[in-house]
């Protein structure tokens, strides 16, 4: 019993009960079939109405509930948003299986925006219940049910589409049940005592007390986030991160649409082996790069240029071909070089930010990423805007990483040649003032 009540109060209880919860919420074996259901029998939705109608939702929601979800975690400590999240995720899927028509799909990608908003809560939430020590160790341990998770929904929607086992339906009812253990998993998570602005010191206090410390917390926060992007290289980074994440979640968003376009008939759909293949690649490349030594302080603009135009090689391919091998290929390379380049994005930012900082900091890159993309679905999806067909959409896309790709590649040859001519100087020692960091890093990224 001794054993049991220790246990409850390490850190392996909690990380435990988050990587189960991680785990199930992310078995979506329907997710990679989603748009030949909705243009399917069940639903009977045209594909331009999925595209410029339906879709575009998600992106204004996340928008819309992200800053006000991120300040409710920190105030509410976490864990009863983690529940949320199980809530919105159970009712995304209820609404998928059980409702019709356009406005009812809608507002179940509003519920989706609110379960990708709340991501914010699932690792913050661990932060604040195990030591620092045990950050990089229930971190990867997260990480990795999250795409075991996915891997293994992915896996299965397809062996029980292509081998007829289930109908869409059927992989409805499926999740919603995954989703109710997710969910009920959520409900036995530990109540953090501390978060990082309203309870940074932990413990309930005086109500007054506690709004002074909070709004002394959020005074500080404002001037980290100045002087953590007072680093040009931080700055270099985190404008590739927004960037290219805008572009990626964007692509991610519409494939499917793509998908169809190229093979219309659902008899030969292999979308879930697609997805589940990309995201092991993703993965082998993300782990593979922390064992390339390379001076990423020198080589990394050029090497974003440069990794960035194959991107847009890979969704130019994409685009134009008429075989739907060649563009699931494309995807899995398109979708590796994103995980690869955003792994060494995230190692370089964060290597000397502290956890409050590099919540900071990631929280703006990817809310930077949101807006980009909110502007890029207002102009080019959203039947208000141009309301264009998948085909331009794509090529859009592709130009855009393009524009990506020139502009890092000048700024790394910039890079290196200053390098160059400043060791070869007189007085390279001399050559000026080093680029300022501020107190979040203490050596040049």
């Amino acid at each position: 019993m001794e054993r049991v009540r220790r246990w409850r109060a390490g850190w392996r209880y909690p990380t435990t009960l988050l990587c189960v919860y991680g785990f199930f919420s992310m078995v979506k074996p329907l997710e990679p079939f989603l748009v030949p259901y909705l243009t399917g029998p069940d639903k009977n939705l045209t594909t331009e109405q999925v595209n410029n109608e339906i879709l575009p939702v998600w992106t204004y929601s996340y928008l819309c509930v992200l800053v006000p979800v991120f300040l409710l975690t920190d105030w509410l400590r976490y864990k009863p948003v983690v529940v949320l999240q199980g809530v919105t995720l159970w009712i995304t899927t209820a609404f998928l299986l059980w409702l019709r028509s356009v406005a009812a799909m809608q507002a179940m990608q509003f519920f989706y925006g609110v379960v990708t908003a709340t991501e914010v809560a699932y690792f913050s939430y661990i932060y604040s219940v195990i030591d620092a020590d045990k950050y990089r160790k229930a971190t990867s341990y997260c990480r990795s049910v999250q795409l075991l998770g996915f891997t293994a929904g992915a896996v299965l929607g397809q062996l029980l589409v292509s081998f007829d086992l289930l109908s869409y339906r059927g992989l409805l009812l499926f999740t919603l049940a995954v989703t109710t253990v997710a969910l009920l998993t959520s409900c036995f998570l530990p109540m953090p005592r501390r978060s990082m602005f309203f309870h940074r010191h932990g413990g309930d206090g005086p109500e007054g007390g506690q709004g002074k410390a909070a709004e002394t917390n959020m005074r500080e926060g404002g001037t980290d986030f100045l002087q953590c992007y007072s680093s040009r290289q931080l700055l270099y980074w985190s404008v590739w991160w927004a960037m290219a994440t805008c572009g990626y979640n964007q692509t991610l968003n519409y494939v499917q649409v793509l998908w169809q376009h190229l093979e219309p008939s659902q008899d030969t759909n292999y979308n879930g082996g697609v997805e589940a293949v990309s995201n092991l690649f993703g993965a082998v490349t993300a782990y593979g790069i922390g064992f390339v030594q390379i001076n990423w302080s020198r080589w990394g603009e050029l090497s974003l240029g440069a990794f960035s135009g194959l991107e847009a090689a890979a969704l130019f391919l994409m685009t134009f071909t008429g075989d739907i091998w060649v563009c699931y290929a494309s995807y899995v390379v398109y979708k590796g070089l994103y995980m690869l380049l955003i792994t060494i994005a995230m190692f370089q930012i964060a290597a000397d930010l502290s956890m409050e900082r590099y919540a900071l900091v990631f929280g703006a890159n990817n809310f930077g990423a949101l807006v980009l993309q909110t502007i890029i679905t207002a102009i080019v999806v959203d039947s208000r805007g141009l309301g264009l067909a998948i085909i331009p959409q794509f090529t859009i896309y592709a130009s855009y990483f393009a524009v990506i790709a020139l502009i890092f590649t000048l700024r790394g040859v910039f890079t290196i040649w200053r390098d160059r001519s400043r060791s070869q100087g007189p007085a390279s020692a001399d050559s000026g003032p080093p680029d300022p960091g501020g107190p979040c890093l203490e050596h040049r990224l």
